[in-house]
């Protein structure tokens, strides 16, 4: 439907049309909603209350398309009332799958009728030099409107006219401004008189005029020169050519015989380009024009100023300036393409990459589907140059700390003359020579006449045209509607294809250019049926940046069988698997369709038993099975459609079988899961033979609700204490990682892993440069939480918390500095952090905290300064910065008065405050106050079973009949880590004694790891993990000998392993054969291993009290109405009852009903609400970020959609959790309303 519509419309035409991404039209049936909403809806009388609509509902044409005029009539368009807006809303009902698309479209109503403009015209005029310009009439929908009369009138010119617009709407005009007396010259160009009529409630069309108002340019010889104004864009590789226009008083030429004029161009705040062209000059007055001509490059882009002058005989400096638009054209030129531009499916291609010679080049190309679904904010010519510091300057800076000209040259006295006293008046609006350089940002020494005479000096204006960081969206190209049946010609035949390959990013590389400047890159097609959209970034040394144009590959065959199935399902549901055989083909054929059989699930044909279907061109067939999974995890559906030989005709024609692509066969993967909440357990344990054998026990047992048959366990084997995180580095929690400091989990590890494997001289090339990668990926994700004055906040700036926080800042600081010793960090983050914090340094020495913790675990030290200040002490010294940095000094001083009236106190100080105090006095070197603080803290641990740890006073404790938790929480293992990280912190490296101390609390800590090597969340994972590294480097030992494991169950199960220096980084695991089960272990040889159980299952909910209270409901409850299949809403009610008075931050993870995805609008309008920080949609889950929970009921809701349908729906879970103290929970579930119903699928 068009953009705009005008009041006056009495019918508007709505198209929809339906398009494959690889380009053929969609089948099918479309509804159509056309609607104007009242500007003050109700919901409480229905949906007649809230807008008026019209609905159509018709089947696609052979192209996909419907097409429907509608009449205007019924939206009022000319009454007040209503949203000045005709919303659609078009809903395709595929055919075979009844998948449902939906699209939306909106027209802008406007009341303008007619609209004037100035699309050439100079801002200054001069006596003499006819004023021209130019005029554009278009409709309110921007649409020129020709043959129309137009009015212009110039009352200080006494200039009174008409004229007709041509075809293109536009009108040329000429000014004679001999007799003009005024210093301006202002003009009105006019339509038509709007009309007089006023009512209440009705809308009145408009007729916008045109206003322009030119200033005259002074000269005392009347001498001028004029460049010509442009309308357009300067395109890029081309040579343009200015006229500039002259008037030469004879008088003023004197006895010259020629005049040189001077031209320069002004782009990106400098001086890119001069010239000079000059003018035989004859006797008396001269007037004509000459041309300037200068190539348009990427150098003049995006905006050039051209100033042209020449300095006449008496000093007298004559010239004008004009600004051009240039195209936003880059240097380096690229151009992406691909050879064929159809190709089957898993058959090979190429890809060209043209750019300048040794240029390097970033390669990427995405399935169109993941564009069209979530459109990104893509690199553009444009996009680049909105990211300059400077596109254009104009004016001079108020920093610049000069005297403007001296006010000498000022008429400040009257003048008398006969008698008559005259007083000088100044005429701001004339135009001088001075204005015009003023305008380019020139400043300009000389001895020539720049100025009007002026009464006094103004005072200089400044300003700059800065360009806002953001990223246009680049528009997705349309489809082509049409594709040939031939494709891509094969080097040998293809009779079968099997497609299992669907990525949504097939290409990811960075490929070198050579000195000819052509890259060729091989690849292989995925077996997506889609068009592939292809881009590449290029870096030259000698031409920079360079970007190319969309490029595309269509992965086309011309028969093929698709599958319609949902993305998860839980064990007991079933569900409808369609296979859909779509026949591109010129001619009819004949296709079989079977589902190879599984044990996997079971499945029963729904169409009467056939052999074969009659598949004519452009036509489809779908064939359903009734399929209910049988197994858990992941389950392989393979279809297979074969084009058979067959004498039975289809309709009057023959079947063929295409000589290409005969078969296809397609295999998808289904995740069938099992009932309930899963649950991870993980056993830990370190051993040690020294020649002897090494016994251990590992007692698998399972709670009373587990669910039947969800129990798994799997074990493993590791030489190094950093095997499981090395293994799994952007994985170490099971957990969403949306904000700021979530962020830094993916990014800190890999600096500490990097520092071990280097000082144990363990790192490999592969290994480095994985965990590079890594690094580079967290840095630049780490930036979009930066704010403008150097800090860093949970959810950025743009998520409106103006203060950054204090503990996050010094965290980023301290791991970007020591992040530089494997990748760029520019220098400046770093140094704006650290000005930041020293600002919040108070004059003991001590910080003020800033911003908002989202974790008041670490806020039981952090609430009061000391404990702050000792973190930020800590990541000052580990950047590192020397104990006599001025920060540094302070806040020592800070620490150690704090830790002097803790001694002196009767409650101590808190054990994380002591904790961090150990660590940083340990940093600091300052041993005296450091086996201080250490000897308080041995008098407060907690020492069992050969460990060593520290826990809090007040414990949160997690609902024991629920869960055997055996993990810490999260504030107890970071405490414990700082304490290791105290004892190994030692010049020049730490006693044995220290290293026993620390062999104590190293076995309690790795016993709190999970299977992927994290911790229970974000900050205990990092300090530990780093407090690891440091103990895994001290105690290293490269010797030749091995330890061998066994495990045994009870039964006749049993394995053997063996750890070397050849494989110690190497994960060895296996899957255990029975849960619950009791197996021994034992390690016999010399070294350490690290074993690692996990244990997985699904519980069922139960009712119990829980820290926090979670109520879910959906609306409707029941199954009423004819949408409640397709669509409702989830209502959730949360509140925190816990121990504490507020919990951290929290996550609602809300699992989405088998076959229903979430409106994802309706999520991101929870984001209004001032307690949602954040909201993701991942797989079938919705997260939602809260900042706290308190005693006060939150209430949340969103609408979820019916994707695939599913019969025998199960409970879906909703959990919600602390970050922080993870075992404080919530667990509930819910039923879709018509989850009972059998017609839900």
């Amino acid at each position: 439907m068009p953009r705009i519509i005008t009041i006056l419309e009495e019918a508007v035409d709505v198209s929809v049309c339906g398009i494959y991404t690889y380009g053929k039209p969609v089948p099918g049936h479309v509804t159509v909603s056309v609607c104007r909403k009242y500007s003050h809806s109700s919901s409480c009388y229905g949906g007649e209350s809230q807008a008026v609509c019209e609905k159509f509902s018709q089947k696609l044409n052979n192209e996909g398309c419907f097409s429907q005029q509608v009449k205007t009539k019924a939206f009022q368009l000319k009454r007040e009332g209503y949203n000045m807006a005709l919303e659609v809303e078009a809903k395709i009902r595929e055919e075979g799958t009844d998948v449902e698309f939906t699209g939306k479209g909106t027209s802008e109503i406007t009341r303008i009728i007619s609209k004037l403009s100035f699309v050439k015209v100079d801002p200054h005029f001069r006596q003499g030099i006819p004023f021209f310009g130019q005029v554009r009439l278009v409709n309110g929908k921007g649409v020129p409107i020709p043959n129309e009369l137009i009015f212009i009138t110039a009352n200080a010119a006494n200039y009174y006219s008409n004229a007709t617009t041509d075809e293109h709407g536009l009108v040329q005009f000429s000014i004679n401004t001999n007799n003009i007396k005024d210093s301006s010259l202002s003009i009105r160009v006019k339509h038509k008189d709007e009309s007089p009529c006023y009512s209440y409630q009705w809308l009145s069309g408009e007729y916008e005029e045109a206003h322009h108002t030119a200033h005259l340019v002074f000269s005392p010889s009347k001498s001028f020169v004029h460049l010509n104004p442009l309308s357009r864009e300067l395109p890029c590789g081309q040579t343009q050519t200015i006229q500039a226009h002259y008037v030469l008083h004879g008088q003023a030429l004197q006895e010259l015989k020629e005049l040189s004029f001077y031209y320069l161009i002004m782009a990106k705040g400098g001086i890119v380009r001069t010239g000079t062209h000059v003018l035989p000059v004859e006797q008396g007055d001269m007037k004509g024009h000459f041309s300037v001509s200068f190539p348009v490059e990427s150098d003049i882009a995006p905006v050039a100023r051209l100033l042209i002058y020449a300095i006449l005989p008496d000093g007298e400096v004559v010239g004008d300036s004009a600004k051009y638009e240039v195209e936003n054209c880059l240097a380096n030129k690229v151009d992406l393409s691909f050879s064929p531009a159809q190709s089957l499916p898993a058959s090979h291609a190429h890809l060209r990459v043209t750019a300048s010679p040794q240029s390097l080049c970033a390669l990427r190309a995405v399935d169109q589907s993941v564009l069209l679904m979530k459109p990104e904010a893509e690199l553009s010519p444009s996009s680049v140059y909105n990211l300059l510091p400077v596109k254009d300057l104009t004016g001079f800076p108020g920093s610049l700390n000069q005297q403007e000209e001296d006010s000498g040259d000022c008429v400040s006295h009257n003048v008398y003359v006969n008698g008559i006293v005259y007083s000088p008046v100044s005429n701001t609006n004339e135009k001088d020579m001075y204005s015009f350089l003023q305008d380019m940002g020139l400043k300009v020494f000389t001895n020539s006449k720049i100025h009007k005479p002026k009464v006094c000096l103004r005072h200089p204006v400044y300003s700059m045209m800065s360009s806002p960081r953001l990223l246009s969206y680049a528009d997705v190209s349309a489809l082509e509607s049409v594709v040939q049946d031939s494709v891509a010609h094969v080097s040998e035949p293809l009779t079968e294809t099997v497609r299992k390959y669907f990525p949504e990013t097939w290409i990811w590389d960075l490929v070198a250019v050579d000195s000819s400047g052509v890259a060729e890159v091989g690849v292989t097609v995925p077996d997506t049926i889609t068009e592939w959209k292809a881009g590449a970034l290029c870096l030259s040394n000698d031409t920079g940046l360079g970007l190319s144009l969309p490029a595309s590959l269509r992965a086309f065959q011309p028969f093929f069988v698709e599958l319609t199935m949902p993305y998860s399902v839980i064990r007991g549901e079933a569900f409808t698997l369609k296979a859909t055989v779509i026949n591109y083909l010129s001619k009819c054929i004949r296709v079989s369709v079977y589902l190879e059989a599984s044990p996997a699930f079971q499945a029963v044909p729904l169409e009467k038993g056939e052999d074969s279907y009659c598949i004519c061109e452009n036509g489809r067939q779908t064939v359903s099975w009734a399929v209910t999974p049988k197994s858990l995890g992941s389950v392989n559906f393979t279809v297979s459609a074969e084009a058979v030989q067959s004498q039975e005709l289809c309709g009057s024609e023959v079947a063929v079988v295409p000589e290409y692509g005969m078969k296809d066969k397609i295999i998808k993967p289904l995740l069938v899961e099992p009932e309930g909440l899963e649950k991870e357990i993980t056993f830990n344990s370190m051993l040690c033979p020294s020649g002897a054998e090494v016994p251990d026990q590992l007692h698998l047992k399972l709670p009373p609700n587990v669910v039947e048959e969800s129990a798994r366990a799997s074990f493993s084997v590791l030489g190094d204490i950093l095997g499981s995180a090395m293994r799994n580095t952007q994985n170490l929690l099971q957990m969403p990682y949306g904000c700021g400091e979530q962020n830094m989990v993916l990014f800190a590890p890999n600096i500490y892993v990097l520092n071990y494997l280097n000082e144990t001289q363990q790192l490999t090339p592969e290994l480095k440069s994985k965990a590079i990668g890594y690094l580079n990926t967290g840095y630049q994700r780490q930036l979009n939480y930066k704010h403008n004055d150097g800090s860093y906040s949970t959810f950025g700036e743009k998520h409106g918390r103006t203060a950054g926080n204090t503990w996050l800042t010094a965290f980023v600081l301290k791991t970007f500095a020591q992040a530089r010793t494997y990748i760029f960090i520019d220098r400046a983050y770093i140094t704006e952090a650290l000005t930041w914090l020293s600002r919040k340094q108070k004059d003991n020495g001590c910080f003020r905290s800033s911003g908002s913790l989202l974790n008041n675990a670490i806020k039981g030290g952090v609430e009061d300064e000391e404990t702050l200040s000792a973190y930020i002490t800590i990541a000052l010294l580990e950047i590192p910065l020397p104990i006599t940095h001025p920060v540094v000094r302070n806040a020592l001083f800070c620490l150690e008065s704090a830790w002097n009236s803790a001694k002196q106190g009767p409650h101590g100080s808190h054990v994380y405050t002591k904790a961090l105090l150990a660590y940083a006095f340990a940093l600091a070197g300052n041993q005296e106050k450091k086996s201080e603080v250490l000897k308080s803290l041995d008098e407060e641990a907690v020492k069992e079973d050969n460990s060593v740890y520290w826990t809090r006073p007040q414990n949160p404790q997690a609902p024991l009949e629920y869960f055997n938790e055996l993990q810490a929480p999260s504030a107890e293992v970071e405490m414990t880590s700082y304490v290791l990280l105290a004892h190994l912190t030692a010049d020049p490296a730490p006693t044995s004694e220290e290293l026993t101390s620390a062999s104590h609390i190293v076995n309690w800590i790795t016993k709190q790891q999970n299977s992927q090597g994290g911790f229970s969340s974000t900050q205990d994972t990092v300090v530990a993990l780093h407090a690891l590294s440091k103990y895994g480097a001290a105690t290293f030992t490269s010797t030749g000998k091995a330890v061998h494991v066994t495990i045994r169950s009870s039964g006749t199960f049993s394995t053997d392993f063996q750890v070397d220096n050849n494989n110690r980084l190497l994960l060895q695991q296996i899957s255990l054969p029975k849960v619950p089960e009791e197996y021994s272990m034992k390690a016999t040889g010399e070294g350490c291993v690290y074993l690692q159980t996990s244990l997985k299952y699904n519980i069922l909910p139960e009712r119990q009290e829980f820290p926090f209270a979670l109520e879910v409901q959906t609306l409707p409850q029941t199954c009423d109405g004819s949408q409640a299949h397709t669509s409702f809403q989830i209502s959730l009610n949360v509140s925190y009852n816990g121990a504490r008075p507020v919990s951290n931050m929290a996550i609602v993870d809300v699992k989405m009903v088998s076959g229903f995805i979430p409106l994802k609008p309706t999520v991101k309008m929870l984001q209004n609400s001032n307690d949602v920080s954040r909201t993701e949609v991942s797989s079938n889950h919705v997260l939602i970020y809260l900042d706290k929970v308190t005693n006060q009921t939150l209430s949340l809701s969103f609408t979820v959609l019916q994707d695939i349908p599913v019969r025998d729906l199960k409970p879906a879970i909703v959990k919600v959790y602390d970050y922080y103290e993870t075992g404080e929970f919530a667990i509930a579930e819910y039923n879709a309303p018509c989850s009972k119903d059998q017609g839900n699928a």
